[in-house]
């Protein structure tokens, strides 16, 4: 059966402070283990409503003491959901994202609900074939490969015409897309030991161009994303319905180029790997995730000018809680 299965939604992220995508992932109190943001292969039950909640704060490095050259300082990525079981293999989701991205004193900063999105999720296992979910499982199936396949968009809710105040418009600082957006996945899950659990995602992120009202267009670059996890079930007490998992994941992230009006973007995408370690804790139907996420690695295509992007921040504090009721 499963026993006390807790959610943990993916949240918003950023790529030069303007893309973001969500995600889907779940840990029971004896089954499979969940990192702290990567998607993973769990629906949710049947019937069941997850009510949910993240903060994603990037901290960027600033390279220019010139208070005439305001850099960019941080960015708040906050996001609140709500999640559905329509069947036991297919889960519905609904997310609302706020925005905050603060320059240094003298400099644009913007703040707003930003777009928001729609996804669909299904599940399914190997046990001697590929079957959906079904309504009820033992501790044994859980140790089964899992899989889903999720999928969704955006609505042009946010604003993409915000100004600053020379009247100019910054697409890296709106709070919207104007057009949908589209996010598609895999994800893979396995219980490798009775406390240890792996998990595999990956994911694209795709965009349309949008005319700007000062007649502008642009398209952002593509995301696409693999990240692998290991979750280490560390304590565990049955009578308080409580357990601490030990989290890490590694993030590759490569980003396309933005485009404007057709031509491709000086100081515009690249690639980053980030490592995240974080404690994963479930108390009764409560769950609650924290981490910090560092660039280890990049290739950006103009390092030196893409201050304020990924791959330039200081740290990613991450935190996210959930309940399922």
């Amino acid at each position: 059966m499963r026993v006390l299965l807790l959610i943990a939604l993916l949240a918003a992220r950023s790529a030069l402070a303007h893309h973001g995508v969500a995600g889907v992932g779940a840990a029971g109190l004896n089954g499979p283990g969940a990192p702290i943001e990567s998607a993973t292969s769990a629906t949710l039950p049947e019937g069941s409503v997850l009510g949910y909640m993240k903060l994603d704060h990037a901290r960027y490095r600033t390279f220019d003491d010139d208070p005439a050259n305001p850099e960019a300082k941080y960015a708040n990525f906050w996001m609140a959901g709500v999640g559905y079981g329509f069947t036991p293999w297919f889960s519905g989701y609904f997310f609302v994202p706020y925005n905050e991205k603060i320059d240094e004193p003298g400099g644009f900063s913007t703040r707003g609900v930003a777009d928001v999105s729609l996804m669909g999720q299904v599940g399914f296992k190997y046990d001697r074939g590929f079957h959906l979910i079904p309504a009820s499982e033992s501790l044994d199936d859980l140790e089964d490969w899992r899989f889903t396949v999720f999928g969704g968009g955006t609505l042009p809710t946010g604003n993409p015409n915000l100004r600053d105040a020379n009247g100019n418009i910054d697409p890296s600082k709106s709070t919207g897309f104007g057009k949908p957006s589209y996010n598609i996945g895999l994800t893979a899950t396995k219980m490798l030991a009775p406390r240890w659990t792996a998990n595999a995602e990956l994911s694209h992120l795709g965009f349309q161009e949008y005319t700007y009202a000062d007649g502008n267009r642009t398209k952002f670059g593509p995301e696409y994303r693999a990240n692998a996890a290991l979750a280490y079930r560390t304590l565990t007490d049955a009578d308080r319905k409580f357990r601490l998992d030990l989290c890490l994941e590694g993030q590759y992230l490569r980003i396309g180029r933005d485009r404007t009006n057709g031509e491709y973007d000086a100081a515009s995408g690249g690639k980053v790997f980030y490592v995240l370690p974080g404690v994963r804790l479930y108390l009764d139907k409560v769950s609650v995730a924290i981490g910090v996420k560092k660039p280890v690695w990049t290739d950006l295509n103009e390092e030196a000018d893409q201050q304020g992007s990924e791959g330039r921040e200081r740290y990613r504090f991450i935190f996210s809680a959930s309940v399922l009721f």
